[in-house]
């Protein structure tokens, strides 16, 4: 089993909740592997199927749609860009107002069984360990009020954030928040 140790700017899916905004984007860079882009699926909370489909939408830049099963009117909708630093994999979307703006970061885990990709696990920066960070003065920033509830807005440079990422000693700021499986035909 080979597993793609990725991590993203973007939960696609779930951002229904609170969240750790950005200041600044991740530049488009970095090409996307392979195996993230096709239809995953999922159940929500309520046990309700959910799918995500995942395709290119220009040059290094992403497109992800989420949604129900069979509900493909009521939709999230979302472009992202990819950019490795270390051995890890960011990515990248702007966000809309209701949602605070600015841009998000989120990580996955591509599993490949058999020289395939067959689960996407997604993770969120846990934002109760950034609004900490902030207060420790690791990096700097703000509470944030949205229509979704209070997140924290990181207005340090990139390249602090991704150092503080790319330490092995640093992964607890991302929580699992949600398992995929590629979708069969």
């Amino acid at each position: 089993m080979k597993v793609w140790s990725v991590v993203l700017a973007l939960s696609f899916a779930l951002l229904s909740g609170c969240l750790v905004t950005f200041k600044d984007p991740i530049a488009p860079r970095d090409t996307a592997p392979p195996g993230l882009l096709g239809t995953w699926t999922s159940k929500n909370a309520w046990g309700e199927p959910l799918e995500l489909e995942i395709s290119r939408a220009g040059t290094n830049q992403y497109r992800a749609v989420s949604y129900r099963k069979g509900d493909r009117q009521n939709r999230d909708e979302y472009t992202f860009t990819v950019a490795r630093h270390g051995s890890r994999w960011y990515l990248c979307a702007s966000l809309p107002d209701k949602y605070g703006a600015n841009y998000v970061i989120a990580g996955f885990d591509l599993i490949d069984n058999q020289n395939a990709a067959d689960e996407l696990e997604v993770y969120d920066l846990d934002l109760e360990r950034f609004q900490q960070l902030v207060e420790q003065k690791v990096f700097d920033g703000q509470t944030v009020d949205t229509e979704k509830g209070d997140g924290v807005l990181i207005t340090s440079s990139m390249d602090k954030v991704f150092a503080y990422l790319d330490d092995t000693a640093n992964s607890d700021v991302f929580i699992n928040a949600a398992k995929y499986q590629r979708m069969t035909k």
